[in-house]
């Protein structure tokens, strides 16, 4: 099973302005997930899909290089993921003759993801036949649909029928896709036109390693996250 990991990474950003070479940790944000691919034992290529030179320029320094820039109207704000991948897959095919498997979507916003959680994935994948695998974080019970109200001239009412449960222990357990850190997907089934096919299996990841840069306060909080990982590993 032939997997190409793929890192998309435009220059446009609204929530953090030039948001994939914001510093963490003294770094890019996107090397972390360059790092993070390179160091996984289930990808056999990794490649980046950006229409920005300096994006293009720091994974290069991170070993992920850009083998053919995103066309100018797949990098807008509203670029589907999905187009963009079946674009790059198309031109690799047409000009390399290269027809991966499988492709392992890697969201250059999700820094604390690491290999393991790459190969966990693949492996998954591989092992049960799905269509795809995405990671996955247990939605908080506070924010569980069973909790969640909505307001009208300040009235709450129940968001679903059914009875009001408080106890976390009597809620259903939900989860919400993280960003997805990771989405391993065969390639027949975006060519189709699906990002995720029919069989979807989920892996789950925690809250702090689901961490997604969306806002500049998701920016502190990964850091933090970095510093107490950093004062961890010093004890």
């Amino acid at each position: 099973m032939v997997t190409l990991g793929v890192i998309p990474a435009r220059g446009g950003s609204k929530g953090v302005p030039r948001k994939n070479l914001a510093l963490l940790g003294g770094r890019p944000l996107i090397a972390w997930t360059c790092e993070a691919a390179r160091a996984s034992r289930r990808l056999h290529r990794v490649v980046l899909s950006s229409d920005d030179d300096e994006i293009t320029a720091a994974a290069a320094a991170c070993g992920v290089t850009a083998p053919y820039p995103r066309p100018a109207a797949l990098a807008g704000d509203d670029a589907q993921i999905l187009d963009v991948l079946v674009d790059l897959l198309t031109t690799m095919d047409r000009i390399e003759g290269y027809r991966p498997d499988v492709v392992v979507l890697l969201q250059p916003t999700s820094p604390l993801r690491n290999a393991q959680h790459i190969d966990d994935a693949v492996t998954l994948l591989d092992e049960t036949g799905a269509d795809s695998v995405v990671t996955v974080v247990r939605v908080p019970h506070q924010f569980n649909p069973v909790s969640v109200l909505t307001m009208e001239d300040r009235r709450l009412r129940a968001f679903m029928p059914g009875p009001t449960l408080t106890r976390r222990q009597d809620k259903p357990e939900v989860f919400a896709r993280n960003g997805p850190a990771v989405l391993a997907t065969r390639r027949e089934v975006l060519e189709s036109g699906r990002p995720y096919g029919d069989d979807v299996r989920g892996l789950e990841m925690s809250a702090q390693e689901s961490v997604d840069i969306d806002e500049p306060f998701d920016l502190e909080l990964a850091a933090w996250w970095f510093e107490r990982k950093g004062s961890h590993a010093r004890e």
